[in-house]
């Protein structure tokens, strides 16, 4: 068998698939693995480069490969399609295992960063908490719009509604009875059980963050919190796979989509594409700064009250969650430190290594 310099892997649950090529392109293994017998496969080949889609399972089989002494990188699935045979209408694993090794021999192919298992292991708490609030903002809607059907209206808010349920519930005036009443309150008692399981997940996030000098210095942008800042450092990774902070805002979707042509530039909304749940956290964030703005007197501060009076509330929005995104790569990219009052000089940026704003 000729030497094998790259590999395109497509992940599956049981069976595997691999395709490799030679240094002049050619194929020199095409194969179906199991699961079982994945690493022991590739611990019998010389250390080349492996490409797989960065989906499930992915960073932990590109953890096991790079301890093999191969090199592993991740491609979005996105930008492996186009490389897929026969397109859209043609799809098999087989052709998904082409694709990846031929996207990956691409010069200017954008890669996903193998997270390590610490980061991996903070997104699970961010991930239980995010599914903990989903499912209680549904019992929320559920409880309360049963309540609706008999005539029981109680105010809007999480608080407002903790407040009136359990007086509601009581109320004798109600057509409610006794089993109603009693499925009500197991629904208010698995409430408050959800109610613990964040509370106890924002205690992890918060314990995490006084040990690590990353989030401690994401949390001094305005706006940034200790869940933001956990949830970035853990997205992220190495930020420095980002060639600058307009590329890392659209990675995170923050920018306007282009339709332009001709020499016509043409912007559109921003694409939301990326991390929804990381670029959801930034927007709260510009939410509360751009709140509390007019209440700061530092450069930044009377930057977002001069563009909210310019441009009205949800653009200036918009903008204050991408300039935090462009921030937040500074931060984890260069090391530097946030500093609202910061001017963009050179003598100033070689002095104290601040964040432009």
């Amino acid at each position: 068998m000729d030497k094998i310099t790259r590999i395109g892997v497509d992940l599956a649950k049981n069976i595997i698939q691999v395709h490799g090529v030679d240094s002049m392109e050619r194929v020199v293994v095409r194969k179906a693995i199991s699961r079982q017998k994945f690493l022991e496969w590739f611990a019998n080949l010389e250390p080349c480069l492996v490409a797989m889609e960065a989906c499930s399972a992915a960073h932990y089989w590109g953890r096991k490969l790079r301890e093999l002494g191969h090199e592993v990188r991740l491609i979005a699935p996105q930008f492996a399609a186009p490389y897929r045979k026969g397109g859209k209408h043609v799809k098999n694993d087989r052709l998904d295992a082409e694709a990846i090794c031929e996207a990956a021999g691409r010069p200017h192919m954008r890669f996903v960063a193998v997270k390590t298992a610490d980061q991996q292991n903070t997104l699970v708490v961010h991930r239980m908490r995010s599914g903990f609030v989903e499912e209680r903002t549904a019992l929320i809607n559920r409880l309360r719009s049963e309540l609706m059907e008999f005539g029981v209206f109680l105010p809007q808010g999480i608080e407002a509604f903790r407040a009136h349920f359990v007086e509601a519930l009581e109320d004798g005036d109600t057509e409610l009875n006794g089993v109603a009443r009693t499925a009500l309150l197991q629904g208010w008692e698995h409430l408050r059980a959800l109610d613990r399981q964040i509370t106890w997940c924002d205690a992890q996030v918060a314990t995490q963050v006084k040990h690590d000098s990353n989030t401690q210095r994401v949390m001094a942008i305005i706006g940034v919190g200790a869940l933001t800042a956990s949830a970035a450092v853990a997205t992220v990774g190495d930020a420095r796979l980002f060639k600058n902070g307009r590329q890392f805002a659209a990675w995170l979707g923050t920018v306007p989509k282009q339709k332009s042509s001709g020499g016509k530039t043409r912007l559109g909304r921003i694409t939301k594409q990326g991390n929804t749940y990381l670029r959801t956290l930034l927007f709260q964030g510009a939410r509360s700064a751009v709140t509390s703005a007019h209440r700061r007197t530092d450069r930044l501060s009377r930057w977002i009250v001069q563009l909210q009076a310019r441009v009205g509330w949800y653009r200036a929005l918009v903008a204050v969650a991408n300039k935090h995104a462009r921030i937040l790569w500074a931060i984890l990219a260069k090391g530097e430190r946030f500093d609202p009052s910061y001017v963009s000089t050179p003598q100033h940026r070689a002095s104290h290594g601040t964040t432009a704003v």
